[in-house]
């Protein structure tokens, strides 16, 4: 593996690789006077960790957050703005602000789940989801990939089991969350 990220600079020859390759695509808007981004450039993106994943699994994607009319048609009001898009233009995922790099990592496996669940993938999507339960068990998208992953497993089973389960995991690990909240119908299951 190299050991910095490939960044693609043009959004049509990233949708082509995307396509091809059939990967989604990284979105990063980049403000070089951003204190976030420069964390990002100088904390993040050097991560083996981080390299190797992105080679793997996105294609990556570095716009300047004021490229219009890009910028204006995914609402950037702040940076960085990380985006998992697919070579459709789909958003599938978003976050805001800095991240480091086990963060970025999960956040990003979740963004991976999201898009397949979205093309109704669901056993894919499953798979991605459960790799952020177990592999980053105390990053922030533990509670959405929780909820995600008893939704594809009922999308992909048409059993409502896994959606009850969905609510007992969450309440007792997450009471406070708001994926508890989404779930609380499913307790009546």
């Amino acid at each position: 593996m190299a050991n910095s990220i490939a960044w693609e600079k043009d959004l049509d020859r990233a949708l082509e690789r995307a396509r091809r390759q059939k990967l989604p695509i990284l979105l990063f808007f980049h403000n070089p006077n951003c204190p976030g981004c420069q964390q990002m450039d100088a904390v993040t993106y050097p991560d083996k960790k981080v390299i190797d994943f992105l080679q793997k699994n996105y294609i990556p994607l570095q716009i300047p957050f004021d490229a219009k009319p890009l910028s204006q048609d995914f609402n950037v009001k702040w940076t960085p703005t990380l985006i998992t898009l697919g070579a459709d233009m789909r958003e599938h995922h978003r976050t805001v602000g800095f991240l480091d790099p086990d963060g970025f990592i999960a956040s990003f496996l979740l963004g991976i789940g999201k898009y397949n669940f979205d093309n109704e993938r669901y056993s894919e999507a499953f798979t991605f989801f459960e790799r952020v339960i177990a592999e980053k068990p105390q990053s922030d998208s533990v509670a959405e990939a929780i909820y995600l992953r008893g939704v594809s497993r009922y999308k992909n089973s048409g059993d409502r089991k896994p959606l009850k389960e969905i609510y007992e995991i969450l309440s007792s690990r997450f009471p406070d969350s708001e994926w508890t909240g989404k779930a609380y119908p499913y307790r009546l299951l």
